[in-house]
C-alpha cells in the first residue's frame, strides 16, 4: 500500500470518529435509540468513505418526493387515470411530472413481482436484455431508484450505505446493489418497466440499450433493441408523420430537471400484464365472444414517465399498468359518455391499434346506458359536448373516491 493510500485511510478513519462522536452526543442529548445512533453512524461514515448514494435532487434539480410516513401497502390503491382525451389527435400528449408519483406503489405489489419472476422465467431475453456500453446507466438508475423508494416509503424499504444493501421489508427480502444485476433487482423490487436509450455517437438519435420490460403486449423487448425511436414506434399511426421528428428533437434536448408523464389506455378481457401475439390468448382479439360477461372487460391504463439520467445522460421511459373495471365508469362522471365518443368516432387507424373491437359489442351498449343514467342524476349536463375534462388525467370528484395517502 503507497503512502498515499495509507493516507486517505487515516483521513478516512479519522473523519468518522469525528462523525461518531459528534453523532453521540446528539443522540444522547435528544434520547435518540441505539438503533437510531447506529443507522445515522453507518450513513455518515459511508458519507465520508465516499459510498453513499449521489443526492439526486441537487444533480437533477429535480425535488425528492415527500415520505408517506404511514403508508399501508394492502390496502393502498393507485390514483384513477382516465387520460381520455377529445377530440382524439395523436401526440404524445406530455405533462410535467409529478415528484411523489415516479414510482407509486399499491395493494397488487407482491402479485405483481411474482408475476413478473414468472414472466421473466418463461421469457428470458425477450423480458430482460442489454448493449454493451449500458451498464453504468443501469447502475445510476438503481440508484436513483432505491434513493426515491427509501424517501417516499421509509417503513417499506431500506438502504444501508454502508454495505450497499437494499431491505424490502415488504418482500423481507434484501439485496447487495453493487454485485446483483440492476436489472434483475429492477425487476425483482419494482412493479414498472424499465427502458434505457443512449445516444448513438454517429447519429445523434436515442437508441434502446437496456430494458426490463414484463408488461408488453403484442410486442417485447427482443424487437426492439438497438433500435432507435422512429423504429420502437414503427406500428404506431401517425409516429412517422406527425411525431417523429419532434420526439427526436425533444429527447436530444432533455434537460434533468423537467421530467414528463403521460399515459395510453386500452380495453382488454381479464388482465393480460404480458402478451405476445404468438401466443393462444392473442386469438379472443380476432373475433367477438356473445358470452363474454361485462365484468371480465378491463380498462388497462400504461401510466409512463420519462427522465434524463444526470451523470449517464441516459434517458429512462418506465413505465406500469393499472387495471379498472369499466363497470367501474358507472359511477365517474363524464367518463361514459366521453369514452362513448371515443369508441364510435375515434380515428379509425387510432382504434384499431387500440384493439378495442373485440370488448366493442358488450362495452358501447353499457357506455350508452350509463351516461344516459348521469344525464338522469345530473351528474352530467344534458347539453354536455364531448371534451377532454379539466381534471385530466382523471375526472371531478375523484379525491373523493381515492383519498390520496399521507
Amino acid at each position: 500500500m503507497g503512502i498515499k493510500s495509507i493516507y486517505d485511510n487515516t483521513l478516512n478513519v479519522a473523519g468518522i470518529v469525528v462523525v461518531a462522536v459528534v453523532l453521540a452526543t446528539v443522540c444522547y442529548s435528544e434520547a435518540a435509540s441505539p438503533r437510531s445512533f447506529w443507522k445515522l453512524l453507518r450513513q455518515k461514515a459511508a458519507l465520508v468513505a465516499g459510498r453513499a448514494l449521489p443526492d439526486f435532487a441537487q444533480l437533477t434539480g429535480f425535488p425528492h418526493p415527500k415520505p408517506l410516513h404511514s403508508f399501508n401497502i394492502a390496502h393502498a390503491r393507485p390514483r384513477p387515470y382516465r387520460p381520455f382525451r377529445w377530440e382524439y389527435h395523436q401526440n404524445m400528449s406530455l405533462k410535467k411530472l409529478e415528484p411523489d408519483y415516479w414510482l407509486e406503489l399499491e395493494s397488487t405489489y407482491r402479485d405483481r413481482i411474482t408475476q413478473r419472476r414468472q414472466i421473466y422465467a418463461l421469457h428470458g431475453k425477450r423480458v430482460i436484455d442489454e448493449l454493451p456500453g449500458s451498464e453504468a446507466a443501469s447502475k445510476e438508475l438503481v440508484e436513483m431508484v432505491v434513493q426515491y423508494l427509501c424517501l417516499r416509503y421509509p417503513q417499506q424499504f431500506e438502504f444501508d450505505e454502508w454495505t450497499s444493501t437494499f431491505h424490502n421489508h415488504i418482500l423481507g427480502s434484501t439485496a447487495n446493489i453493487s454485485t446483483v444485476h440492476p436489472l434483475v433487482f429492477l425487476l425483482e423490487n419494482v412493479p414498472e418497466d424499465f427502458l434505457i436509450t443512449q445516444e448513438d455517437a454517429d447519429t445523434g438519435l436515442y437508441i434502446l440499450r437496456a430494458a426490463v420490460s414484463t408488461s408488453a403486449v403484442g410486442w417485447n423487448i427482443g424487437q426492439k433493441m438497438g433500435k432507435p425511436l422512429h423504429e420502437i414506434h414503427g406500428p404506431v399511426p401517425e409516429y412517422k408523420e406527425k411525431m417523429a421528428f419532434s420526439m427526436d428533437r425533444y429527447f436530444s434536448k432533455m434537460p434533468c430537471d423537467k421530467p414528463i408523464q403521460r399515459a395510453s389506455w386500452g380495453l382488454e378481457i381479464g388482465e393480460p400484464l404480458y402478451l405476445q401475439t404468438d401466443e393462444s390468448e392473442w386469438s379472443h382479439r380476432q373475433h367477438q365472444n356473445p358470452d363474454l360477461l361485462l365484468s371480465d372487460i378491463h380498462m388497462r391504463v400504461d401510466w409512463q414517465t420519462l427522465r434524463r439520467l444526470p451523470k449517464s445522460r441516459a434517458i429512462v421511459f418506465n413505465f406500469k399498468a393499472f387495471f379498472t373495471p369499466v363497470t367501474d365508469f358507472r359511477e365517474e362522471p363524464f367518463i361514459p359518455k366521453l369514452v362513448l365518443k371515443i369508441l364510435l368516432e375515434g380515428k379509425k387507424a387510432i382504434m384499431e391499434y387500440k384493439g378495442t373491437w373485440h370488448i366493442e359489442h358488450k362495452v358501447i351498449p353499457a357506455l350508452r346506458e350509463w351516461a344516459k343514467e348521469q344525464e338522469d342524476k345530473g351528474w352530467v349536463p344534458k347539453d354536455w359536448r364531448e371534451r377532454t375534462l379539466n381534471e385530466d388525467p382523471f375526472y371531478p370528484g375523484w379525491e373523493k373516491h381515492r383519498p390520496i395517502p399521507t
